[in-house]
């Protein structure tokens, strides 16, 4: 078996030591850290979204392919920059204002990164002025808020008026996501779409990214 089709069966177990090993072992064989990176770690994490969508893991198998994931990361991400190898665009995520809960945000970040976007993860309580300000700031494709509290989805309609008086609404994409939230009420505020779970999510962005 080749090391980098190796890497993602491996990352798949959440063997974050061997996954490590194993991509410096690549880089030392010369082999590309975009492949690496392609076909090694973002298939691989694909695989565990996969599963994860049809209940065949569970959450903490998610985070042990994620943790992982990053120690492949880490190996590659220099050598991408410093060859100008371009992410997949950017993305701004964040619980909006006055909710303080991120474990389902936190999974849309992991997911997001091991598809191949840079993600600003500006973590939870986030104003919408801070979204849309990030979004302009670093051009990003997409805005993704998070909200489990009935009480704090009106957050949201917020950001999305905010992205319509700055004229960014054909720019940047918003997303929103959590339990309290449907297709309905994201049509209702203005949202481009509802993400009801990470790997939703990433489909979102996914198809927003290729219509860019």
């Amino acid at each position: 078996m080749d090391l980098i089709k190796q890497i993602a069966e491996i990352l798949e177990k959440g063997e974050h030591a061997q996954v490590a090993q194993l991509t410096a072992k690549a880089l030392e064989q010369g082999l590309e850290a975009k492949a690496i990176l392609d076909d090694g770690l973002i298939a691989g994490m694909k695989v565990v979204g996969d599963k994860f969508k049809a209940h065949e893991i569970f959450l903490p198998d998610v985070l042990l392919a994620a943790k992982a994931m990053y120690a492949g990361l880490d190996l590659v991400k220099p050598i991408l920059a410093s060859s100008d190898v371009p992410s997949k665009g950017k993305v701004v995520i964040g619980s909006v204002q006055g909710d303080l809960h991120d474990i389902g945000k936190n999974l849309v970040g992991i997911m997001l990164k091991g598809a191949g976007y840079d993600v600003i993860d500006l973590g939870n309580d986030v104003a919408p002025e801070t979204f849309v300000e990030t979004a302009a700031a670093e051009d990003a494709l997409v805005v993704g808020c998070s909200a489990l509290l009935t009480t704090t989805m009106t957050v949201m309609k917020k950001v999305s008026e905010l992205l319509n008086e700055r004229g960014l609404k054909d720019k940047v994409k918003l997303i929103i996501g959590g339990a309290p939230l449907s297709d309905g009420f994201a049509a209702e505020i203005g949202a481009d779409a509802y993400g009801y779970d990470a790997v939703k999510a990433v489909e979102l962005v996914d198809g927003f990214a290729a219509g860019a």
